[in-house]
């Protein structure tokens, strides 16, 4: 293989990791901005602390933690300013159906199906939240 061929692999895996990458760091900034957007006697965790989703491994566990803290969050944002979710826990349901699908993508066999589930359950929790974060910004108490 000759240079301009070595060359054309590492810049097909570079943007393929930005393709993949890139969504993440809007996901994460939606997740640390929902966050900001709360006071801080009602957040269950730093907003800053959604980064460490990044970290290999750990970022799949941390997922859980980080849509319950969230959602708990928001319970407690939303009662103070009595706004009313349509939910207790408001995006825990679909964030944890996305977080267990994304740990179920690693099955042989039926990992193409869950991890396709996960991608569409991902999109809708970032959604959620992103139109829970416009609420707040709508509201500001």
């Amino acid at each position: 293989m000759g240079y301009l061929g070595a060359s054309a692999i590492m810049m097909t895996l570079l943007i393929s990791l930005g393709v993949m990458i890139l969504p993440l760091i809007f996901y994460l900034l939606t997740l640390q901005g929902v966050l900001q957007d709360c006071k801080p006697e009602n957040r269950k965790m730093d907003p800053a602390m959604v980064w460490l989703t990044l970290i290999p491994v750990f970022g799949v566990v941390w997922q859980f933690i980080i849509v319950g803290n969230i959602a708990d969050t928001l319970r407690l944002e939303f009662g103070q300013r009595n706004i009313n979710a349509g939910e207790d826990r408001p995006g825990y349901s679909i964030g944890l159906a996305f977080c267990i699908l994304m740990c179920c993508s690693i099955i042989p066999f039926v990992g193409f199906l869950t991890g396709v589930a996960a991608l569409i359950c991902w999109i809708i929790y970032w959604v959620k939240i992103a139109g829970f974060r416009s609420t707040l910004r709508m509201t500001k108490a």
